[in-house]
């Protein structure tokens, strides 16, 4: 087990380390120069800049250096969790990444639990439920609901439960009512995709000798589902779940803007913006380490679901 998480957490830095190297490269390719935003401002002109203060500042933040230099620089700061300055606040980026994680991490972690309660009872239901018509009107709601984009279900949803019948706030963070809209919107296409997946799992198990076995000695369709058939249809689904951490994170750039809610989307949308570079950067390490964290810690459950899965490294 142990050389197992080693290897892992070794492939986890190769990970890290290209994911930086390409946002470092793309970076550095795009149009468009961060000094000449800082200097005029969102709304200037470029002929306002004035081209000493330029070079000045480019010196300053060392964008005079060949591109080489800098990369070296940059991964050797990397490496010690230094990512410098924001170009648009000045502010250290650790700071800046620590005033938004917050927000973004109770938005995730309120859409992770919403996808996996709901997606395991509509995957349930869409099993259990006696009428077949039943069954498919479940699961062909979650189908709708993975269809549609987030930003048009935040839209919709502010349109009612805010706007319309006042239920909800329209924007902001920091109590549980302006958390429910937002989180549900970045979760909906997530129950859909795990309502199907683990709905096929469960026809499947429960097809298997042992359920058949449990319900020969009395146990009910239900119980032998939830008791025996569930676990071992998990796995698939289990897998799926880590990889809707990421889309999940990713997802909050556009949640976050549609109900003007502070966090890691709305800094990206702005670094973006404002060619933040070190910000870009930072959140690029930042998702890149949460994905490859999150995929070995559902490797490591998976012999506590299932025993007849042993880790072996590569």
């Amino acid at each position: 087990m142990i050389r197992y998480v080693l290897v892992r957490l070794g492939n986890g830095l190769f990970v890290l380390w290209a994911a930086l190297t390409v946002s470092f490269l793309v970076l550095h390719l795009v149009p468009g120069d961060p000094v000449s935003v800082m200097l005029r401002g969102n709304g200037g002109e470029a002929s306002s800049v004035d081209p000493a203060a330029a070079d000045a500042l480019r010196a300053e933040l060392g964008l005079d250096r060949p591109v080489h230099e800098q990369y070296l620089d940059f991964v050797w700061r990397a490496a010690r969790l230094d990512f410098g300055t924001s170009f648009t606040t000045g502010d250290e980026v650790r700071a800046v990444l620590g005033r938004s994680l917050g927000p973004t991490l109770e938005l995730a972690a309120a859409a992770l639990l919403l996808t996996l309660v709901l997606g395991v009872a509509a995957a349930v239901a869409g099993t259990l439920l006696p009428k077949a018509p039943l069954r498919s009107a479940v699961l062909s709601a979650t189908v709708v609901g993975n269809a549609v984009p987030s930003f048009w279900t935040g839209i919709v949803l502010l349109q009612v439960f805010s706007f319309g019948l006042g239920w909800f706030p329209a924007y902001g963070a920091g109590d549980l009512g302006q958390l429910v809209l937002p989180a549900f919107a970045l979760a909906l296409p997530g129950i859909g995709t795990l309502a199907q997946v683990l709905s096929r799992s469960l026809r499947t198990a429960l097809a298997d000798p042992y359920v058949r076995t449990a319900r020969a000695k009395g146990a009910s369709r239900l119980r032998a589902t939830t008791a025996h058939a569930l676990r071992n249809a998990a796995i698939p689904a289990m897998t799926l779940f880590g990889l809707m951490v990421g889309g999940i994170v990713a997802g909050a750039v556009i949640t976050e803007t549609v109900f003007s809610r502070p966090g890691l989307g709305t800094l990206t949308a702005n670094a973006i913006g404002g060619h933040d570079f070190p910000v870009i950067r930072a959140l690029v390490f930042l998702a890149g380490a949460l994905y490859v964290l999150v995929n070995l810690a559902v490797d490591l459950v998976y012999p506590k679901v299932d025993p007849r899965i042993v880790l072996r490294a590569a």
